[in-house]
């Protein structure tokens, strides 16, 4: 067991519970998952860029992502619908708490001139999304391989009903929220 899960079911499943005033330990909002999305705009032109980001993406997460294709065609980006355009990948579980926990004490202290989270990025049913601009901020990417800074997007799915108790929930995990 990762040392953030047994942590949050040790001490901060109850911290939760008191400061969102819940009576049933079953009403405490928990982290499903996580998806981590990567777009690649060049994969249009080069699809070994495609491939690259993928090599990344699988360093960063831990598992190989899912190739994301095209829904529709638009001209103006020289896109054609099935066309490779980024990657994904979703975690649980584990490979979940793990990620969260490089996330939290280790990339997002290397961003440069980070000031905060911004509690601004629920989506009103308690999930949480914020961009990373380099991947670089991860210590399993070697600097040296980088064909190019990609950025990438990351998603926090949890089980709370509202942005309030995902905040509680989130604050209590340690995320680094602005003031």
């Amino acid at each position: 067991m990762t040392g953030l899960k047994e942590k949050f079911e040790k001490e901060l499943h109850s911290k939760v519970m008191k400061n969102l005033g819940l009576k049933n330990k079953f009403e405490v909002p928990k982290v499903t998952k996580i998806v981590v999305n990567m777009s690649v705009g060049e994969a249009t032109q080069d699809s070994k860029k495609l491939q690259f980001a993928v090599d990344d993406l699988t360093a960063i997460a831990g598992q190989k992502p899912v190739i994301t294709k095209a829904k529709k065609s638009i001209a103006g980006f020289k896109l054609r619908e099935g066309m490779n355009i980024g990657a994904k990948v979703t975690l649980r579980k584990e490979r979940m708490y793990e990620f969260l926990d490089r996330l939290i004490n280790i990339a997002l202290p290397r961003v440069r001139d980070f000031r905060g989270l911004s509690k601004k990025s629920f989506d009103g049913n308690g999930n949480y999304s914020l961009g990373i601009k380099e991947q670089i901020i991860f210590p399993e990417i070697n600097y040296d391989k980088v064909d190019k800074i990609r950025g990438m997007d990351v998603t926090v799915c949890t089980t709370a009903k509202t942005d309030k108790e995902a905040l509680e929930l989130l604050t209590v995990l340690n995320f680094p929220f602005s003031k």
